[in-house]
């Protein structure tokens, strides 16, 4: 998952509160029909879209360009948006949001029928695509993420060679004895929190199902309690508190900044951060205007093994859509299928292909030969996950509680961490239960 879209979550509740009706209709259930004619397929639409670097940079219009070979008779034209989230919201309350666009995450998996077109049944279309569960309602496919994601801590290899860490810990213990190696050998900081951002924060979050190594996480997460003692959560959090606890962070994590860490692990001030795949490129350019070496960028898992394995989940990046209300369906769904399966898109991004029989990408290759395992979770129960997190307002995709949590590890605030984490589970939990999960 990527930085959007954890902001998108964290802002979820607060968008829902105005309500976004759209005008469903009698256009609730359409379908976007794969067309069977290139040639005959017309029509000018319209892509929303968050990456306004690709389209203001012409990368966008280049992809169109390679689209047009195939379908020449698509006109296809870009609306880049830099507040994604908020501007779309407002959008779909009308039916003019665009012919394609990226799903916002603050609509409800259930209204999915209201404003999207189905681009066919969930179990022919998992066959060939990973993250189909992410938007099926009913049986029916609602969007198509273009490229997907892994978690993982970003590393710089020289650093932590130094310290004499070569192989990827396997607990906890292990990680923060590598960290403290990183402090006692070299001069980097051990580990960067991007505590002033703050959404990085959120990505620890994306441990579910890497620890536990279980494809129905989150079912596990939805029905019981994240926190209990063994639990993801648990893990996760009380990594981050002991990491900051035992001083193997920046010296005061309230002055840290995002933009400014990329170069600064590049050359090898940072040795660590917890993030996830699609941070990879972007270090990796941060290395070549610094003048280092780009394959100093390392991606390792968390530190966690089930029968001596690794094992990692892969998650989507925003969904395209097909808008339920176009009146270009057959040209819109022409789209997401190119872009999907032919663009490219995934590879130029470093990226985990949605398609299940291509190869992973070259910065996934370590993974691959260290055996890790790559899970697709079962996202059936990831509606009534997202709701348990709205109502109880514990914020699993803000900032705020590890915010806290950090300040009780460096000494800012008062408190005892477990109980801090078992008040968490227990909000949880009484969320959970009085919404008959």
């Amino acid at each position: 998952m990527n930085r959007r879209t954890l902001l998108a979550l964290a802002v979820g509740a607060a968008l829902l509160a105005s309500g976004c009706t759209g005008s469903g209709g009698s256009t609730q259930g359409a379908d976007a029909k794969a067309p069977d004619d290139p040639s005959k397929v017309d029509g000018t639409i319209t892509v929303l879209t968050h990456r306004t670097d690709l389209v203001q940079d012409g990368t966008m219009k280049k992809y169109a360009a390679e689209f047009n070979k195939t379908y020449p008779k698509v006109k296809v034209e870009f609306d880049g948006i830099t507040d994604y989230e908020g501007e779309v919201k407002i959008r779909m309350n009308t039916e003019n949001y665009g012919d394609v666009l990226m799903i916002p995450a603050v609509i409800e998996k259930k209204d999915y029928p209201k404003f999207f077109a189905s681009l066919g049944g969930k179990e022919e279309r998992s066959k060939k695509y990973r993250f189909t569960d992410y938007t099926a309602v009913g049986g029916k496919v609602y969007g198509q993420s273009p490229l997907g994601a892994v978690p993982g801590f970003i590393y710089n290899k020289k650093v932590w060679r130094e310290a004499g860490v070569t192989d990827w810990p396997t607990t906890p213990d292990e990680f923060l004895a590598g960290l403290k190696a990183v402090k006692s050998k070299t001069d980097a900081v051990p580990y960067y929190t991007n505590f002033k951002d703050g959404w990085p924060l959120s990505q620890w979050t994306g441990v579910r199902g890497s620890v536990s190594c279980d494809e129905q996480a989150t079912t596990r997460w939805a029905e019981g309690n994240p926190w209990a003692e063994g639990g993801e959560l648990r893990v996760a959090d009380r990594l981050l508190y002991d990491i900051v606890h035992q001083g193997l962070v920046e010296k005061d994590p309230t002055t840290t900044n995002w933009e400014a860490s990329k170069p600064r692990l590049a050359k090898g001030e940072i040795a660590t951060m917890w993030l996830g795949s699609w941070a990879v490129i972007q270090m990796q350019g941060a290395a070549k205007q610094a003048g280092t070496d780009p394959d100093d960028i390392g991606f390792m898992p968390f530190p966690a093994q089930k029968d001596g394995t690794f094992c990692a989940v892969t998650s989507p990046d925003y969904n395209q859509a097909v808008n339920v209300h176009s009146e270009h369906k057959e040209a819109a769904r022409a789209w997401i299928d190119w872009f999907t399966d032919e663009s490219g898109y995934a590879q130029d991004n470093l990226a985990l292909s949605p398609l299940k029989d291509a190869p992973l990408p070259d910065m996934l290759k370590p993974y691959e030969e260290a055996g890790v395992k790559l899970l697709d979770l079962d996202d059936s129960k990831g509606a009534e996950l997202k709701t348990i997190e709205n109502q109880s307002e514990v914020g699993i995709n803000k900032p705020d509680y590890r915010k806290e949590l950090v300040d009780m590890a460096r000494g800012a605030r008062k408190g005892d961490p477990d109980d801090y984490l078992d008040g968490l589970g227990e909000k949880w939990t009484e969320t959970r239960k009085s919404l008959g999960y």
